[in-house]
């Protein structure tokens, strides 16, 4: 058995924020339209980066982690979500049809290979991309690991984390009927896909507060409101991946399919106490992963902003250039 590492190098500021120098609606498969963006060297390393949910949408911090003089840095908005339309579709909108994605832009904007970067469900995205694609993958970057398991799924909708967070999961659950909380996902499913606009995005506004409540080790006393359009996106599009089991065709799919992946570097930050993808799962990724290096961030919980996780990620994308 490979030891983890609790630390890596010396504390590393993000990079100042860049402004993309292209962006595009580009059109896929099944009427989907999606918001691209390239920022940093034209001509430098490609990266892409994949944002969490699914249905979170990329946002400008993202470009931060990036040297933009050395990287050619790829974000988009997945189907659904953030600048891509149609807004909050869940219709051709599957794990499969995000992987092809990935690759219709890869071809669009003629990379060859690329180093894949992503977190949470980013990093679920990131392993089955480079499972289905490995010779286009030069190093996996992930963060706070999700593989996409009725297990995972248990532990944050089924009782796990709400004994952390008995209020938040008070104020979550409790928008149920007893008679229905046992099954937290499919009671909501039929509440945010109902044909009541107000019952939609209450209960998207409460599915994604539960999950930002949890996202950081410290929690912000000032939370407020989530805006109706990002939840509506972020919690039906989630919420449909998850009724669907990832679309996968097994549990347990991704460390299944390692073998697959098991020549190409990855290196995988993680916080001890992620409340969301709790450490255990980061670490059995990489027990199984033998040409990975797992980084366990002592202070830290799920999000990507944590101050050890973002030090340990530009680290890391300063070492691959």
């Amino acid at each position: 058995m490979r030891n983890s590492e609790s630390q890596i190098g010396a504390s590393r500021p993000l990079y100042p924020l860049i402004q993309p120098y292209n962006y595009s609606m580009m059109t896929v498969p099944g009427d989907h339209v999606l918001y691209v963006e390239e920022c940093g060297n034209p001509n430098g390393i490609p990266v892409v980066v994949l944002h969490g949910g699914p249905g979170g949408g990329c946002s400008p911090g993202m470009r931060r982690f990036f040297n933009p003089d050395i990287y050619r840095v790829i974000l988009f908005d997945q189907r659904g979500c953030g600048r891509s339309r149609p807004h909050a579709s869940t219709t051709d909108n599957t794990t499969w049809d995000l992987v092809a994605d990935i690759e219709h832009i890869r071809k669009e904007l003629g990379i060859n290979d690329w180093i894949v970067f992503g977190g949470s469900w980013g990093a679920t995205l990131a392993l089955i991309y480079a499972e289905t694609h490995p010779t286009r993958v030069k190093h996996l970057v992930l963060r706070g690991v999700f593989l996409m398991t009725q297990a995972e799924l248990k532990w944050f909708y089924g009782g796990g984390a709400a004994a952390f967070f008995p209020d938040d999961w008070a104020n979550f659950a409790g928008l149920l009927p007893l008679a229905e909380q046992n099954d937290i996902v499919g009671a909501y499913a039929k509440r945010l896909f109902c044909d009541n606009e107000d019952i939609q995005i209450r209960f998207a506004r409460a599915w994604t507060e539960w999950e930002s409540a949890l996202a950081s080790l410290e929690q912000s006393p000032n939370r407020g409101s989530v805006p109706a359009s990002y939840a509506l996106a972020f919690a039906r599009i989630e919420n449909h991946y998850f009724v669907n089991a990832g679309f996968l065709r097994e549990d347990g799919q991704i460390l299944k399919d390692i073998h697959k992946i098991e020549h190409i570097p990855g290196s995988i930050v993680q916080g001890r106490y992620d409340m969301i993808c709790p450490p255990h799962t980061a670490f059995r990724l990489h027990e199984h992963w033998p040409a990975s290096r797992l980084i366990t961030i002592p202070a830290a919980g799920h999000s990507l902003s944590e101050p050890g996780i973002s030090s340990a990620l530009v680290t890391i994308m300063d070492e691959l250039s």
